[in-house]
Parts: C-alpha cells; sequence; structure tokens
C-alpha cells in the first residue's frame, strides 16, 4: 500500500492533511463535492510533485461515493491511510432545522464515513495494516451549532467502534477534535492540524492513540485513548 485517499478536501484541513501525506512520498487521492473544490486542491499538491487523483462527489450520494473509492483504488491500490474530513457546517439551535434538514446534516456528517470506511475497511484489515482518520471537532456541544455538535459527537462514537471492529487486525483508527475555527495564520492553522494526522499514522503499533484534542496550538494538542 502506498497511496493516501482524503474525502472532503476543501481549502483547510483536508487539503493540509494531503499535502503532508504527498511529503511523504504517497499517492494522493483527493475526493469533494465540487469540481472547483477537487481543482483547487490538486493545484495544491503540485508542488509536491506526488501522484494525484481528483474526484467529484457527494458523500450523501452512496452507489457514488463506493465507484469513486473503487476507482482509487484501481488506481494506487487499497490505501494506507483513508481520512474523512466531510462536515455539513452550518449554524442551528435546537428546533430550527426540520427532520429532514438534521437527516441531511447526519447524512454527511457521519453517514458518508460510515459507507466510505466499511467500503474499504475489509480490504485494510485483510492487508493487515493502515490508518482510518476521521476529522472530530466539538469536544464540548455547543448550542448554536447543534446539528453539528451532534455529528461530531457521532464521529466519536464511530471512531470507537471501528477501533474495536479493526485494530485486533493491524488498522489504526483514530480522530482528530478540532475545538476551534480553522484559519490559515491562526492558532488553528490547518498546516498545522495536518501534523497530528501524520503523527497518528506514524505511531508504532502498541501506542496508537484514538483521539486527539487540538485546542489551538501545537505545544497544547493533547492526546487521550478513551476509556
Amino acid at each position: 500500500m502506498s497511496g493516501a485517499i482524503v474525502i472532503g478536501a476543501g481549502p483547510g484541513i483536508g487539503t493540509s492533511v494531503a499535502q503532508r501525506f504527498a511529503r511523504e512520498g504517497l499517492a494522493i487521492a483527493i475526493l469533494a463535492r465540487s469540481r472547483l473544490t477537487v481543482d483547487t486542491a490538486l493545484g495544491a499538491l503540485e508542488e509536491t510533485r506526488a501522484e494525484t487523483l481528483g474526484l467529484t462527489v457527494d458523500v450523501t450520494d452512496e452507489a457514488r461515493l463506493l465507484s469513486a473509492l473503487d476507482e482509487a483504488v484501481d488506481r494506487f491500490g487499497v490505501p494506507e491511510v483513508l481520512v474523512y474530513n466531510a462536515a455539513l457546517i452550518q449554524s442551528d439551535v435546537l428546533g430550527e432545522l426540520t427532520a429532514r434538514q438534521h437527516l441531511d446534516a447526519w447524512a454527511v456528517n457521519v453517514v458518508g464515513a460510515i459507507t466510505g470506511i466499511a467500503h474499504l475497511g475489509p480490504a485494510m484489515t485483510e492487508a493487515g495494516e493502515g490508518t482510518i482518520l476521521i476529522t472530530g471537532g466539538m469536544p464540548e456541544a455547543i448550542p448554536e451549532v447543534t446539528s453539528l455538535s451532534l455529528g461530531k459527537a457521532g464521529v466519536r462514537a464511530l471512531t470507537e467502534l471501528l477501533a474495536r471492529a479493526y485494530e485486533p487486525a493491524g488498522v489504526h483508527v483514530a480522530t482528530v477534535t478540532v475545538a476551534g475555527t480553522v484559519a490559515p495564520g491562526t492558532t488553528f492553522d490547518p498546516d498545522e492540524i495536518a501534523e497530528e494526522y501524520w503523527r497518528l499514522h506514524a505511531q508504532p503499533a502498541g501506542s496508537w492513540e484514538r483521539e486527539v484534542l487540538y485546542s489551538g496550538r501545537p505545544e497544547a494538542a493533547a492526546a487521550h485513548r478513551p476509556e
């Protein structure tokens, strides 16, 4: 295995993570909802000289997501790293959204991760190695972003479930919980956050962490294993 698949490669964490892994020599497959986002991410990867593939996909479209993942595997093989970074970030308070809107948010924030990881996880476990990383957030629920708070709580639970399923077969599963608004040049700079993704991937078996809480300063990024 020699490649990484990044699902949700926007101009923040997704692109920075793709660049970080590309600098280590991995081929990179970028999946994003719009062609503009895909092309922007591919442009940012040009200086790394990595092999790249860019695919447009809405993570709520199960058939298209599975097809795109298969295309990435056909190109680069079973991934060494699978990153799920897609999220529906919106402001909403309790009672503001309809049931349909909540389901739409959950489909992006959690179900897309389930779909993608369940599709590739068995092949990664069969290979006996690899890393699955999910972008988390909202270590504490915030009433002004109810649907995202619920989604990130779901991500934390999903990470635990996946770890129990896949870690015995040699696949590291973890989440990077980002406790702030991501923006270049701030204490939540995406390039600094991307270092945590690489650090998790580089950890040897036996010392794997399941969650890193990134609280805004590189030296303050604290890690803990959920009980």
